[in-house]
């Protein structure tokens, strides 16, 4: 196998697929990148045998081949090569050559039969969702996806759809995160993709109008992202039935300004450390939310104002759930729906409901 590729091109896509490399492996394959040389282009794979990403770029290809190459050290050496063409050889017996510049390097390979094969997709259902919509609706969810193996299936996101709705939620029995947004698909589904799939399709997706492809198939899941496909495995089990646990009613509603909020959380939670934990109390009453922390090193108060209806309610909460929810709406000013003490605090947009975020309340101790 010879080929010659652009350097910029091969550092951009070794960097992007270098995320599906398996670190703790029997297999060492796995830890490489299987690189197919074709007749002008150059196919670069990873697969940890849970998330695979395939992409592929222009190549001047003297001899087609297949080469497994040692993922850490090939993307060292392409990102440091001097000149801006690099030229790798393989022969018969693995040893690649890579050639830059004056720079040359030799490195053992890995014969491409040893490779596991990506799934294949069966019964696939094919949906297509702008870009930036997409990347939007994992960026305000994700952020609430578990992290402990209590529930496995919480440790990715729903995605539901039914009547033209597409919802991704994420939950984590502490907190719940809804995206909301239409999609023409005329079907009812619903598939759970991991956490950690979404997040590295989060890197690969642009603020753009383009159309990303999902083809959801029973066991996997295929995601067409520009000239990048990302192959995972789905989640299997039991999502919680996320429209129960949303209240129904509420008896405080208040608007109030995101920044001025979140600034106000961040002051008193200085006194909050990984050792010295403590709710944040916030008092909702007559235009106005008071907060206050109190821990062994002392006590923090603080005041914002905001429009208010219904009755006054005093909740406590963690600080880290209420700025997650408050730092992932994206936008000025969001409505907060209360029902009582120790029922879960809503998050919605001032107007509409394109997202929801439920953060469950802590219970407080009388001072």
């Amino acid at each position: 196998m010879k080929f010659t590729v652009n350097k910029s091109d091969i550092v951009e896509a070794v960097s992007n697929i270098q995320r599906a490399v398996s670190n703790k492996t029997s297999i060492p394959a796995l830890e490489g990148i299987l690189l197919t040389a074709g007749e002008n282009s150059l196919e670069l794979c990873a697969y940890d045998l849970e998330l695979g990403i395939t992409t592929t770029i222009p190549s001047h290809t003297a001899e087609a081949g297949r080469s497994v190459l040692s993922a850490k050290i090939f993307s060292d050496i392409v990102r440091r090569t001097p000149d801006e063409t690099i030229t790798v050889t393989v022969d018969e017996k693995n040893m690649a050559t890579i050639e830059s510049g004056y720079s040359k390097f030799s490195l053992i390979g890995i014969p491409a039969e040893e490779f596991p094969e990506l799934p294949k997709l069966t019964d696939a259902t094919a949906i297509q969702l702008p870009a930036g919509v997409l990347k939007s609706m994992i960026r305000q969810t994700v952020f609430a996806v578990a992290e402990s193996d209590a529930k496995p299936i919480h440790q990715g996101s729903l995605f539901h759809i039914e009547n033209g709705m597409l919802d991704v939620v994420s939950v984590d029995g502490y907190r719940l995160a809804k995206r909301t947004e239409p999609v023409d698909f005329p079907q009812d589904l619903s598939f759970v993709v991991p956490g950690k799939t979404l997040t590295e399709i989060l890197k690969l997706l642009k603020d753009s109008d383009d159309k990303v492809e999902l083809a959801a198939g029973r066991r996997h899941i295929l995601f067409t992202i520009d000239n990048y496909t990302v192959i995972s495995s789905l989640l299997e089990g039991e999502f919680l039935n996320y429209k129960a646990a949303i209240p129904a009613e509420s008896k405080t509603q208040v608007v109030l300004r995101v920044r001025e909020a979140i600034d106000s959380v961040e002051r008193v939670s200085l006194l909050i450390t990984d050792r010295l934990k403590s709710p944040v109390r916030c008092h909702f009453e007559d235009g106005e939310i008071r907060l206050l922390c109190t821990t062994s090193m002392g006590r923090a108060s603080d005041q914002i104002s905001a429009e208010m209806t219904g009755e006054a309610v005093e909740i406590g909460f963690n600080n880290r759930y209420l700025l997650d929810a408050l730092r992932n709406t994206e936008c000025d000013e969001v409505r907060v729906q209360l029902s009582g003490p120790l029922s879960p605090m809503k998050v919605l947009p001032k107007e509409g409901d394109s997202f929801l975020f439920l953060v469950l309340p802590v219970r407080l101790k009388t001072e």
